[in-house]
């Protein structure tokens, strides 16, 4: 990683580890409790296998649904409507060990009803290395932009295959923020120069584990090894929430007003002050690529980018981190650091 754990203070490296793992499960913990307002739902009432039937595991209850990956064949399962504008969660636990090439995703997509003009949210969660921090990214297409995807790419800050988290999506007309737990990681504001490239047109959620061996995973250099097969996601705490539509009618649904109001008066749908805090704290501490920053890509940034002075410093013109740039100064100085940003993120995610 970029701050590699120096070999001679291994039990000091352990300790502020579990230390800040600690630290957000207690503030994770309380989150969960008050935060967001939400009703989950039963595997039934919300979603269907998309593929590998037999490759998805219901639990008795209903409420928690296991992907498999083996060298058979991933899985995935998809929400029984479409939605016209939404939020969309659900506590997800990694697979374990050796990860590499495993890719999990938890997205919106309408590219079955939209083939060449789709519109897309991401999270996908990129595997991990033993011993290595997860790494995982975001993304927004609209209208079939492929070629103008807006990745940001973070490393985590726990390990998700200890414990189930929280990762949600809300959409609405004017913004989409992608939250891990109840701490945004990131906004898009919609701007009227973006037109078709903001999502408009209804989707489906997905959840989905699959074989990315040739580019999740350092490039592609590390690929699933299926000697310790099965790998497991497990889906729980199951929302979706907002207007179901038919996806192929083109007149807009005048049904959805009162929904999409009430969805953008929400408390998960504004950013606080403090929750803009936590936001701000985890892109300087975790984010490691940004398309905003990429001037090889886009040498002009997106219109809806907004350019922070303090974190273009950290980016090269290819969008990716600048070295060390991130804590810069001695290796005591960089840990200071960092204890003083996890406990910041944790605190303001309160």
């Amino acid at each position: 990683m970029h701050s590699p754990i120096e070999r001679k203070q291994p039990s000091f490296s352990l300790f502020l580890f579990l230390c800040i793992t600690i630290t957000f499960k207690i503030a994770i913990a309380f989150n969960i409790a008050i935060a967001f307002n939400v009703s989950t739902l039963t595997f039934g009432e919300s979603y269907s296998p998309l593929f590998s039937k037999f490759n998805i595991q219901l639990s008795p209850d209903d409420k928690t649904v296991r992907l498999l990956l083996n060298r058979f064949s991933g899985s995935g399962i998809i929400s029984s409507d479409y939605y016209n504008y939404g939020f969309f969660s659900a506590s997800i636990k990694m697979p374990s060990r050796y990860t590499a090439g495993i890719v999990v995703a938890f997205y919106t997509s309408n590219v079955d009803t939209f083939e060449y003009n789709h519109d897309e949210l991401d999270i996908e969660f990129l595997g991990n290395v033993q011993g290595k921090a997860w790494r995982f990214q975001t993304n927004v297409y609209g209208n079939g932009s492929v070629s103008r995807g807006r990745e940001e790419r973070y490393r985590m800050w726990f390990d998700p295959s200890k414990d189930s988290h929280r990762y949600s999506i809300l959409w609405t007309p004017k913004n989409i923020i992608f939250y891990v737990d109840e701490i945004p990681i990131r906004e898009v504001i919609r701007n009227e120069a973006m037109r078709g490239d903001y999502p408009s047109k209804p989707m489906s959620v997905y959840a989905t584990i699959w074989d990315a061996s040739s580019w999740a995973t350092n490039g592609g250099k590390k690929k699933v090894d299926y000697r310790y097969q099965p790998f497991i996601a497990e889906f729980k705490d199951l929302v979706l929430q907002g207007c179901v539509v038919d996806p192929v009618d083109q007149i807009p649904s005048s049904n959805c007003s009162d929904s999409n109001a009430a969805l953008m008066a929400a408390d998960f749908a504004t950013v606080s002050a403090e929750a803009r805090k936590s936001m701000r704290l985890f892109r300087q501490r975790y984010m490691y690529y940004s398309y905003c920053y990429d001037t090889l890509r886009y040498p002009v940034p997106p219109p809806e980018c907004l350019i922070v002075p303090s974190e273009r410093e950290m980016f090269k013109s290819s969008g990716g981190l600048k070295g060390k740039i991130r804590f810069g100064g001695s290796n005591r100085r960089r840990r200071r650091a960092k204890r003083r940003s996890d406990a910041a993120i944790a605190a303001s995610g309160r």
